[in-house]
């Protein structure tokens, strides 16, 4: 993107943008709050396809009534080590505040807990869910589904929604290693971002209408993306399909496919979280064990661990570029 392309904003002004576009669309104060800090966390990572690059779509399920801006979740920790949050319909930013601290607590007493989201609508990035964990010094694994975006292994025909999975594991007086990533080759939203500024697609990112191969975003778009790595990313984004939705009770991308009213927003779905406490599952030696072998890893050469770039990041302070038309899509939303 050129200088001429962009406009630079504090991220200050990005969280208060968001907050009062959710703010002028219907949430109320508690929605408007998570979701303009989870847009503002991203922007701050560099994870722009989940920043405000999202806010047309999330202001799409508002004013088409398919999400309720001030909806309250309600949670349900009768089960032990079983949280379960019902979001009422809402988006997950909220919902995911309320229960993380909930799951980190049990976690941390019982060894291990589960919080299953259900009946929100989850368009933001997974990795601040499993970050909020590992700082707090527990190991957790997150996964949802969404539309058929993506074909099978050996199909051509979209079934599998892009189905991000992320895991964070805790380490001290260094930011936790945390990953995230859909297992299709590409999110949706960075195809989306190669079509607008005008970028080719890596091979084996999808292929076009007309079931061939195509690096031309616009025509994938159209067309289906690829699972990651073949057959392999496939069985790793059915494993999601059946934790998000066959462990949640929530919809599968084909069922969210078939009951979505295509506004552009995200479909209604579950979330799974996992929180495992390594002090009571691997003992005492956990956090040199399992430090000593990622310094090992850290000292291969050309090796970064996933996250560091993200974290790099955030430790520039300054502004951020924002793609202008964005930005005026944006603005004629308040």
């Amino acid at each position: 993107m050129s200088t001429n392309d962009s406009e630079k904003l504090s991220l200050t002004d990005i969280y208060d943008l968001a907050f009062n576009v959710f703010i002028k669309n219907g949430c109320n104060k508690n929605n408007a709050s998570a979701l303009a800090k989870i847009l503002h966390d991203a922007e701050r990572d560099g994870s722009l396809s989940h920043g405000l690059f999202r806010i047309p779509g999330y202001i799409a399920s508002l004013k088409s009534g398919k999400v309720i801006g001030n909806a309250e979740p309600t949670i349900d920790n009768s089960l032990p080590a079983i949280i379960s949050i019902n979001g009422n319909f809402g988006f997950t930013p909220y919902a995911l505040e309320k229960g993380l601290p909930i799951l980190a607590s049990v976690a941390e007493k019982l060894g291990i807990a589960i919080m299953k989201i259900t009946n929100t609508f989850h368009f933001a990035a997974l990795w601040p869910e499993t970050e909020f964990l590992a700082e707090r010094g527990l190991v957790a694994i997150a996964c949802t589904a969404a539309k058929p975006m993506v074909a099978p292994s050996g199909g051509k025909k979209a079934f599998f929604g892009t189905n991000p999975i992320s895991f964070a594991w805790p380490r001290t007086a260094k930011p936790p290693l945390v990953f995230d990533m859909a297992t299709s080759r590409l999110a949706m939203g960075d195809v989306q971002i190669a079509a607008r500024d005008g970028h080719q697609l890596p091979e084996g990112t999808g292929l076009g209408p007309d079931g061939n191969a195509s690096n031309d975003p616009k025509e994938v778009i159209k067309g289906v993306l690829l699972p990651f790595g073949g057959y392999k990313g496939s069985a790793i984004s059915l494993m999601v399909e059946l934790l998000s939705a066959g462990l949640t009770g929530d919809n599968f991308s084909y069922e969210a496919g078939e009951t979505d009213n295509n506004d552009g927003g995200p479909p209604k779905g579950g979330e799974l979280i996992i929180a495992i406490n390594p002090k009571l599952v691997a003992g005492k030696n956990w956090e040199k064990h399992s430090s000593d072998f990622l310094k090992k890893l850290e000292n291969l050469n050309g090796v970064r661990l996933p996250g560091q770039r993200r974290h790099h990041n955030r430790l520039d302070g300054g502004l951020r570029k924002v793609n202008k038309e964005l930005l005026n899509r944006i603005r004629c939303l308040q």
